[in-house]
């Protein structure tokens, strides 16, 4: 069995300390680890987690490059642990030039975070970006905040609906702190979840309804590193009432998939 955390920032070194300062501010939560690559890897080897999808959000156009370097250059440095995911940014100059960027770099997919990046995912701007991703490489959305509109669940719900080939992984059960009103935008979309700053609000019970309603086939494990601590993210989902063939698909079967 493989064990992959389809969900973990990571920072430069020299800027850690301030980025997980900031994020801990955005969302009014204390972080539990310095987002530096290097804890990340010493928490894997202690929690048999075998590889993690990195990744890091661009607040401006003029850091996409920077970032995408940066995760490369860590996906280089750990190549059988780490997977990476490029950023993108709406105002980009040319995005189509980004993204092939990001595939020349051997980055596999591409993380957005509208709320920090100050944008609606349904925008026709990104609209013409889904398109040049469509069939070319998944993308991993920040969802849901009952503070912003921009990733709301209906939204992204738009998006899969104009790009239907396209790899949507929804996080934090498709709507972070507005999760049951996720499942009324998303069940009946196909698009991918992960659990990632999630299953501390909603509770073991909950989770498993949640993935039953999804479907098992559907969810991805996440930690949401910094935030969180992926091992005790790991042990949550090795806590809940599913069965082992649901485990294993949250577990690694589903991230394999879309990385094929």
């Amino acid at each position: 069995m493989m064990i992959i955390d389809f969900h973990a920032h990571v920072y430069p070194n020299r800027i850690a300390d301030k980025a997980v300062h900031n994020v801990s501010k955005f969302y009014n939560i204390e972080t539990r680890h310095d987002g530096t690559a290097e804890t990340l890897l010493e928490i894997g080897r202690r929690a048999g987690i075998d590889k993690f999808l990195i990744h890091s959000v661009a607040q401006k156009p003029e850091q996409v490059r920077i970032i995408n370097n940066f995760i490369a250059a860590q996906r280089n440095d750990s190549p059988d642990v780490f997977i990476g995911f490029g950023s993108l940014h709406i105002d980009v100059r040319d995005p189509e030039a980004e993204i092939n960027n990001i595939i020349a770099l051997g980055l596999r997919g591409v993380k957005l975070h509208p709320d920090i990046q100050g944008y609606y995912i349904d925008d026709e701007r990104m609209l013409n970006i889904f398109s040049l991703l469509e069939g070319r490489l998944p993308v991993l959305i920040h969802a849901g905040d009952y503070r912003y509109d921009y990733s709301h669940p209906s939204r992204i719900a738009r998006v899969i609906d104009y790009f239907p080939k396209l790899t949507v992984i929804a996080a934090h059960f498709g709507g972070w702190s507005i999760f049951d009103l996720a499942l009324e935008y998303l069940e009946d979309r196909f698009c991918y979840l992960d659990v990632s700053s999630s299953m501390m609000f909603l509770g073991a019970r909950r989770s498993e309804e949640l993935i039953r309603a999804y479907g098992a086939d559907r969810i991805l494990f996440g930690s949401d590193y910094p935030m969180w601590d992926p091992a005790s993210e790991l042990e949550r989902i090795q806590a809940l009432n599913i069965s082992g063939e649901e485990r294993d698909l949250i577990l690694y079967g589903n991230a394999l998939k879309i990385l094929s």
